[in-house]
């Protein structure tokens, strides 16, 4: 399963503990993929990705999220690794 299939399919504490797991081997095997390579960056992104996480929503077509549960913690990993 891709990492991003994982993400899309966290639905408990546990599936969100197996995608952590999944991001840090993504990052140890395929660190070229990864925009923000470091801890500074990888936070600075991360902050940003959820201060500007409504558009990603509404891009997606998806409802903007009122109470975060584990699959937005996900998004917001996955986001972080990515955002600029």
């Amino acid at each position: 399963m891709s990492i991003a299939d994982q993400v899309n399919s966290i639905r408990s504490r546990e599936d969100f503990v197996a995608f952590v797991r999944a991001l840090r081997k993504d990052f140890t095997e395929n660190p070229q993929s990864w925009e923000n390579d470091n801890l500074d960056h990888f936070l600075e992104a991360l902050s940003a990705w959820v201060e500007d996480m409504d558009g990603y929503y509404l891009n997606q077509g998806k409802p903007v999220p009122r109470q975060l549960d584990w699959k937005t913690f996900g998004d917001i990993l996955m986001g972080a690794k990515m955002y600029e």
